[in-house]
């Protein structure tokens, strides 16, 4: 058995109820909610594992094994309450420096950005609980280790956790080619948190209306953005380099 995979309805519970942080729970769309898959459920529930409904065939490409319809996905790092980062930030005199993916599902670009982002001293990555790369021995191989150091928050909705840590005294800052002003025009010395949005579409129009600014990095070539894990390296450095300054 995989060290990042559990199956079997047993031992999925037993796995959750142990306190094992689970990145995502699979589990058969048509299987009867009787029995033992009614506990698993709850347990999920009281310790918000998110849940997909998929179809038997999803499951089986996973593994052959006998899976009796449930695959858990365990996260290779523990999860942070973000709250308790922004706290402990401001307790030790910090100004804050946060990085919100808004659905990097790449492993490897998730890895990269874990990296830069520890390397240069941010103080979280938040990520949502569905829609986000799976946190796994991968991700820590490509974070050169990174993922062992800096927090990861999980957050239900990036929405509310915009909203959060605008009550917190941070500027949320979206970084989108859409955007009319370039990165150097703002002031990142201030508290701040960064949104890097997909790979395939960018930040999510319910994220961008949001957000207290949009920036953009520049670019003069003919391909149309660069990759998120690079622009996320180049929006963190800028905010260094004006706290270094």
């Amino acid at each position: 058995m995989s060290k990042d995979l559990v199956f079997g309805i047993r031992a999925v519970i037993e796995t959750i109820r142990a306190g094992k942080e689970i990145d995502k729970l699979l589990v058969q769309r048509d299987l009867s909610t009787a029995g033992n898959l009614a506990e698993l459920l709850q347990a999920a529930h009281e310790f918000t594992v998110p849940i997909s409904r998929v179809p038997k065939e999803r499951l089986d490409r996973v593994t052959r094994k006998n899976h009796q319809g449930v695959i858990a996905f365990v996260s290779a790092v523990n999860y942070a309450k973000l709250h308790n980062v922004i706290s402990d930030v401001y307790e030790r005199g910090l100004v804050p420096l946060i990085l919100i993916l808004d659905r990097v599902t790449d492993v490897r670009n998730f890895g990269a950005i874990a990296r830069t982002a520890e390397c240069a001293g941010a103080h979280a990555i938040v990520i949502p609980a569905k829609g986000a790369a799976q946190i796994n021995a991968d991700a820590v191989k490509t974070s050169s280790g990174a993922l062992n150091f800096i927090p990861v928050c999980r957050e239900e909705s990036l929405v509310r956790t915009v909203s959060f840590l605008q009550e917190s005294g941070l500027q949320v800052i979206g970084c989108t080619e859409k955007a009319e002003k370039l990165l150097y025009e703002s002031d990142l010395t201030v508290p701040t948190a960064i949104i890097m949005g997909s790979e395939e579409d960018g930040i999510t129009n319910e994220l961008i209306r949001k957000v207290d600014a949009l920036v953009k990095i520049p670019e003069a070539g003919q391909i149309s953005s660069l990759n998120v894990s690079v622009a996320a390296g180049v929006m963190i450095y800028e905010a260094i380099r004006q706290r270094l300054r």
